[in-house]
């Protein structure tokens, strides 16, 4: 018998189960979601907290983990590829969806928060062993120690090319965009570098809260009263609350008297409402109303006036979410579900109306960072023919001497004043007006008459407004 065969073999190491981490389980879930069914995360995270809190020992700490975590990674998707891919030998499309979520976790950890690096690789990879299998968690951890050699800063040298011989694509990979929005969103923009790069680090910084009491049935000083409520900047019906802030649990909020809505959303239906009018002001239109927001402002608006608003939506399920929004209103309305390029109204039946159309999305990138990743070049040219259908048909809508207001969720050029100038060469019956007076105090409003609102300048989504008179 030789040497080697009498020495006694080391036991091997029992095998250790995985521990599970309900925040990063939980995450992963929410990123699948995103990913497979192009579930948008502000829809898909709030039932998966609700039930983790359910099942117990999930408390408001583990929450607001489990929502930095889903966002932040959403947020900087783009950055963090470009890492993964330079820590990988393979393309970045031949990793598998559900391993490149986990190590998408595990290099936001690593680079976007203050959790130690030991953890981060040491959570990743437990996430990994209970989620993908040992076999693929080595690769996950092989990866993560790769990354945790450097910083957010390093990396970005290492990946993103210099400024000076492609702005557009630098600009892409630190601040994490495609690149055809970052084009898109500097042309709307203008200016230099600066301008361009606040836009894009407002895009990526987690918006407060902004709630709106509903004219006549709360106040913002009602509000106000609230734990961690400040003001809002510019809509005197708005007030932000503190991160942490929980909407639901705001009693206005839950009776239907004051609503989630952000400040520029305000500010569209307030400067519809404020428009100086000659002759009658009584019947008022919100002809895309869902989901109900603007439709519940301009209700309370126009009850205060006596005036009549008809909210119409296309989808069925969306109409359902106005009429919610509208429920308890003081003063008369309907809601309808009709399209808008139909309408089964007569042709200047209103004083007012509001066309609030169907768009990219592209100035609401705070609240639904993964918008970013799925919207295309291409998409412009599906919604031009409907934005420009509506218009007219808001053109047709409106009475002689009415107004009507133009908006969309979007800054790009092509859905905005694209839209805008190819119906008024259509229609010299209508004319635009100054909106910028309008929204008294609220600066930066641009050369107008149009108003563009920015994140990074006014702290609201890049909401649009176009108003528009028709004159004959």
């Amino acid at each position: 018998m030789s040497e080697q065969s009498r020495r006694p073999r080391k036991p091997a190491k029992p095998y250790r189960r995985p521990q599970k981490d309900p925040v990063r389980i939980l995450a992963f879930e929410a990123l699948r979601a995103v990913d497979e069914r192009d579930a948008y995360a502000n829809l898909v995270l709030p039932p998966l907290l609700r039930k983790a809190r359910e099942k117990g020992g999930f408390d408001a700490r583990d929450a607001a983990l489990a929502t930095e975590l889903v966002y932040g990674t959403l947020r900087r998707q783009g950055t963090y590829d470009a890492v993964i891919a330079a820590c990988v030998d393979r393309p970045l499309r031949e990793v598998d969806p559900p391993v490149l979520d986990v190590l998408s976790l595990g290099v936001h950890q690593l680079l976007g928060t203050r959790i130690p690096t030991h953890a981060a690789v040491s959570a990743s990879v437990e996430l990994a062993r209970v989620v993908l299998g040992d076999g693929r968690a080595k690769f996950v951890n092989a990866v993560l120690r790769k990354v945790a050699q450097d910083d957010l800063d390093g990396w970005l040298e290492k990946v993103a090319p210099p400024y000076d011989e492609d702005p557009e694509d630098h600009l892409a990979v630190v601040h994490s965009h495609p690149r055809w929005v970052v084009s898109a969103l500097w042309d709307s923009l203008g200016g230099g570098r600066a301008g361009i790069e606040d836009l894009l680090e407002a895009d990526n910084e987690r918006p407060e809260v902004t709630l709106v009491a509903r004219p006549g049935r709360a106040t913002a000083e009602e509000l106000l009263r609230e734990e961690a409520a400040v003001p809002g900047r510019w809509s005197p019906y708005a007030v932000r609350l503190a991160e942490g802030g929980e909407p639901g649990a705001v009693q206005a909020v839950r009776e239907g008297r004051a609503g989630v809505q952000d400040e520029g959303s305000q500010l569209v239906a307030l400067a519809l409402a404020n428009a100086p009018l000659d002759g009658s002001d009584s019947k008022w239109l919100d002809g895309c109303a869902g989901p109900g927001g603007k439709a519940a402002l301009l209700g309370a608006l126009a009850a205060e006036r006596g005036a009549t608003l008809l909210a119409s939506e296309k989808q069925p399920h969306r109409a359902g979410l106005v009429a919610k929004a509208l429920a308890g209103n003081p003063g008369p309305y309907q809601v309808i579900a009709a399209d808008g390029t139909r309408p089964p109204w007569r042709p200047g039946t209103f004083d007012r109306v509001l066309m609030d159309v169907p768009c990219t999305g592209l100035g609401a990138l705070r609240r639904r960072p993964e918008a970013r990743w799925r919207r295309r070049p291409d998409d412009l040219d599906n919604f031009a023919p409907l934005q420009r259908a509506l218009l007219r048909t808001a053109l047709d809508s409106v009475r002689v001497g009415g107004i009507v207001g133009y908006a969309t969720c979007s800054p790009h050029l092509a859905e905005t004043r694209a839209v805008v100038s190819d119906i008024l060469k259509q229609r010299p019956e209508a004319e635009l007006i100054d909106a910028r007076p309008l929204l008294p105090g609220v600066p930066a409003l641009g050369e107008g008459p149009d108003i563009q609102l920015w994140p990074h300048l006014h702290g609201t989504d890049a909401m649009y407004l176009a108003l528009i008179r028709r004159t004959a």
